[in-house]
């Protein structure tokens, strides 16, 4: 019987933390928006125009401040790569890609905050204010927000096909690459197999970028509640709750520390990803 509510109470708490706060439009809940993924969105995009607004007020061209210099390491170290992968002329790609990054990095590192400190506050304010008991912190960990920035990707690598080629050889790309032929019946027959594989190409640029950030983030996320439950208050006895502090402690130092880099890293691919997607489209072939 312990066992069944210890085992209950672990699972209802895992389920609890992995609702989000929801808004139903209409009656219906065919259209349904998740409040808190937007809420942080919003929130970290504020966080960071106002940190960059706030140290280019204050740069110097002479010895630069802490927060000014590791700005421009990130700036110059984007900008420098975007330089090697983009071969094409564009001023809007650097800014895009550390806009990228930036925003990125930022909503994965919600993930660092205590896994029960903003549900427990809204735990006390939610319901006093009328909403629901849940809250969901880490944006990327919704498929929304990160299938969202990939179509916006998905749409913004055709406009700069068409912006840098022109609209008719863009289409004649997706029906003579890459299988190409000089002769042209042997073209005219190759070209369904070049149309199916450009499509099968587009649609995988996003669902990748999507699935690859939201699956790593919400694994994240995930680790964190299950390390979190380890010692869960309803569910173990009081010196099994003791012991198992130290565990929960160890686990949770090297998780975070290795979290670290995962959310880094996943920054950078999706800034990388979407640079190296618009130069392909910039370029002929």
């Amino acid at each position: 019987m312990a066992a069944e509510e210890s085992t209950g109470g672990q699972t209802e708490y895992i389920q609890h933390h992995l609702q989000h706060l929801q808004w139903h439009v209409g009656d219906s809940k065919f259209m349904t928006i998740n409040v808190d993924s937007v809420f942080f969105l919003l929130l970290m995009c504020a966080l960071f125009v106002g940190f960059f607004l706030y140290v280019s007020r204050r740069a110097t061209s002479g010895v630069p401040g802490k927060l000014q210099c590791a700005l421009e390491m990130v700036v110059t170290g984007i900008d420098g790569l975007v330089r090697e992968t983009f071969h094409g002329q564009s001023k809007f790609i650097a800014p895009l890609a550390v806009t990228i990054f930036c925003l990125v990095f930022l909503m994965n590192f919600m993930d660092m905050v205590p896994v029960d400190l903003l549900p427990g506050a809204w735990h006390t304010v939610g319901p006093a204010l009328g909403f629901k008991d849940y809250l969901r912190v880490v944006p990327t960990a919704d498929l929304n927000t990160t299938l969202g920035m990939a179509l916006g990707v998905f749409f913004l690598i055709h406009y700069f096909g068409i912006k840098h080629k022109g609209l008719g050889l863009f289409v004649k790309e997706a029906f003579t690459a890459p299988f190409h032929a000089d002769k042209l019946w042997m073209a005219i027959l190759l070209a369904p197999a070049n149309l199916l594989l450009r499509l099968i190409e587009e649609l995988v640029r996003p669902v990748s970028l999507s699935l690859r950030l939201f699956g790593n983030m919400y694994a994240g996320e995930l680790i964190f509640i299950l390390i979190a439950v380890m010692t869960l208050g309803s569910s173990l006895d009081a010196l099994s709750t003791y012991a198992m502090m130290p565990v929960q402690f160890i686990s949770g130092f090297i998780w975070t520390a290795f979290h670290v880099l995962v959310i880094t890293l996943q920054a950078f691919i999706f800034m990388m990803l979407t640079v190296v997607y618009l130069s392909m489209a910039a370029e002929k072939h």
